[in-house]
């Protein structure tokens, strides 16, 4: 593939699971289990802001996302992996409607216990996660967060009510939250990280946290031609490879695990 893609439209899945071709569905691709149903479902949502005009910017098309559904499918999970309109911070609100949709179209397929769902939010998607925290349905069962950005960078607005920390403070009842966190995140992203965790701690809100210790922002993506891991900034050092992998791989699995028991 050509180096001047991103690293996370170049790059594999750190899993090999056996692959499933999706549905397609609008702006929704299905990975539908095997076995027989009705089954749980999570909605993956890639993030971004993308550039609109870019020949890539369909997530749908990348391979860590196809692992992902592939995997969740494996273990009896539908997955339902969605194409948002997110090209710039302003993008938020419409794509929080077009979620909202993509969410009631998955639980209204007759495969689907629309009694137990989950969300799994990547990266600058995390904002998104706010209004599931604030009023979060009796049927969603789980909030998944990996590597996500989860506010609004210094000097950079959002639009009001996507800020997850605040979002926090209006919580009632809650799903399970687990969230993935990157060692070695940018700067930037870890400030906003951290401060969704201590909003957690002040409104004495659970998160399963697991931490990366070798890892850098998309941990979960390898390009093995360059023995990369992640996206590790220009100059940084990078962890052993082959470390990186066991360590990327686990934190993986037990977010799988996580997701896979909130949901029985």
């Amino acid at each position: 593939m050509s180096t001047d893609l991103p690293y996370f439209v170049e790059g594999e899945f750190v899993l090999e699971p056996e692959a499933i071709e999706p549905e397609r569905h609008g702006n929704v691709d299905l990975y539908i289990p095997k076995s027989e149903g009705p089954f749980p479902a999570v909605i993956l949502e890639p993030g971004g802001p993308l550039p609109e005009d870019a020949d890539w910017n369909d997530p749908r098309e990348w391979s860590v996302y196809h692992g992902y559904g592939s995997l969740l499918a494996a273990h009896g999970i539908v997955a339902g992996l969605v194409k948002l309109p997110l090209y710039d911070g302003e993008h938020f609100p419409r794509c929080a409607k077009v979620l909202a949709e993509s969410v009631d179209a998955v639980r209204a397929d007759d495969r689907v216990d629309a009694d137990r769902m989950g969300i799994w939010f990547w990266c600058a998607g995390g904002p998104l996660v706010s209004s599931w925290l604030r009023e979060a349905p009796p049927w969603l069962r789980v909030l998944a967060l990996t590597y996500p950005s989860l506010g609004a960078p210094d000097g950079v607005e959002l639009p009001a009510g996507f800020e997850p920390s605040d979002a926090l403070a209006e919580a009632r009842e809650l799903p399970r939250i687990l969230l993935g966190r990157a060692a070695l995140e940018a700067p930037a992203i870890a400030k906003t990280v951290e401060k969704f965790v201590m909003a957690a701690e002040k409104h004495q809100v659970p998160l399963e946290i697991i931490d990366v210790a070798t890892g850098f922002h998309g941990y979960d993506i390898v390009n093995h031609a360059q023995k990369k891991v992640g996206n590790p900034p220009p100059g940084a050092v990078r962890p052993d490879f082959d470390a990186s992998m066991v360590e990327s791989r686990a934190a993986v699995n037990r977010a799988l695990d996580f997701v896979r028991k909130a949901l029985q």
